[in-house]
């Protein structure tokens, strides 16, 4: 008797883990993307420009499940699966030198905003938003200060993403740019040092602040 209760609970003990990351993966989850913590997002955005420009894809998916779970709130399996397609994109654009390699890491950003899709109560075009997101990935590559259309840009994606207009976004993607003016710019004379990491962050701070702000009145008049 003792031994089949024992056998039972072996059985049961990995049916419950397979029961668990079911209801993790495929379980109906639904949030609200944007109701998210602009300092904490800002705080983890920075870690991981620096954790992209150090060449760093291990840390940087983890702190893009990180982000996942913070930003988006994402369970903890699916926030593993979607950084794993958003650390892909990124360091497969990493290595592109021409559109035709830049957009090697579309199906990945497809992939990647397909999963936020999923979990979003607010709708948006996932192919459009990963165009979108790729296509100032290649501006900001390619262009350089004072990054006019780059900011255009940013606001298109983030417009598409979070379904507000596009001109309400002009401090957040102002902001933006300007953080990554800073990084460029000290990365070409001498180095990004440790201050000029926290006036990066102050920066994106003020971003993220900026577009919680356009957001979130939004779902409190819902």
């Amino acid at each position: 008797m003792a031994a089949r209760k024992t056998l039972l609970w072996i059985l049961a003990v990995p049916a419950l883990i397979l029961l668990g990351c079911g209801i993790d993966l495929y379980g109906p989850w639904k949030s609200d993307i944007r109701v998210f913590d602009s300092r904490e997002v800002a705080r983890l955005d920075t870690e991981m420009w620096r954790s992209y420009y150090d060449r760093r894809p291990a840390k940087l998916f983890l702190q893009l499940a990180d982000l996942m779970r913070r930003q988006f709130h994402f369970t903890p399996l699916r926030s593993y699966l979607a950084a794993g397609d958003a650390a892909r994109a990124a360091f497969e654009f990493k290595v592109g030198h021409s559109r035709e390699q830049y957009d090697r890491a579309l199906p990945r950003l497809e992939h990647y905003f397909g999963m936020i899709r999923r979990v979003s109560v607010t709708p948006f075009d996932v192919h459009r938003v990963a165009n979108l997101e790729l296509e100032w990935w290649i501006i900001h590559r390619q262009g350089g200060p004072p990054y006019l259309e780059l900011r255009s840009s940013l606001a298109a994606a983030a417009s598409a993403l979070y379904g507000v207009p596009a001109d309400s976004l002009a401090d957040y993607a102002r902001l933006r740019t300007e953080a990554m003016s800073v990084r460029d710019t000290r990365a070409v004379n001498g180095g990004v040092r440790d201050q000029d990491w926290a006036e990066i962050e102050r920066l994106l701070e003020g971003s993220w602040a900026s577009l919680e702000r356009v957001v979130t009145p939004r779902v409190t008049r819902s």
